[in-house]
């Protein structure tokens, strides 16, 4: 009893701070904004981060365009709105330092520096299929599952995205 007391004397003292949803009209993924309606009312510069300093901000979930978001001020300032929720996301996107993970409908690219795991990984298939190995008999003239590595090779492709 004197617990839920406590959280409404807590909540009485909090701001009224509305969460809208709206409907997303357009996305600039370069300023990490977004063009969103409110029953006909357009709201631009609709951030796509919480993140006041935006160019500190290393993660961007991109909404799709015609999905519902909820929009939220900050500090219950309407001038300064972002996104709090997405309902169908396009791309997301994740920096940490030299590190970018990105996911979209095309696969995902993981990057470090200008390594890529899809870049890694063709090489190293690309080898696998270049061996040649020395037997009794002399050099072996062909690796006999290079249909099994050409079918991995595939796969990777369509799984990977390049950057």
């Amino acid at each position: 009893m004197i617990e839920e007391i406590a959280k409404k004397i807590k909540l009485l003292g909090k701001q009224d701070t509305d969460t809208t949803i709206m409907t997303v009209k357009a996305v600039d993924k370069k300023e990490g904004t977004c063009t969103c309606d409110e029953n006909g009312v357009l709201h631009t510069d609709v951030r796509l981060s919480a993140i006041i300093d935006e160019k500190l901000q290393k993660y961007y979930l991109y909404p799709k365009v015609g999905s519902t978001v909820l929009v939220t001020p900050i500090d219950a300032d309407y001038n300064m709105q972002f996104i709090s929720a997405v309902s169908e996301p396009e791309e997301l996107v994740l920096q940490i330092g030299e590190v970018v993970f990105e996911i979209n409908k095309d696969g995902f690219l993981l990057q470090k520096n200008n390594e890529t795991l899809k870049a890694l990984m063709m090489d190293l298939i690309k080898e696998i299929k270049a061996m040649k190995f020395t037997t009794n008999a002399g050099p072996t003239i062909a690796l006999v599952n290079t249909p099994q590595f050409s079918a991995i090779e595939n796969r990777f492709e369509q799984f990977l995205k390049d950057n």
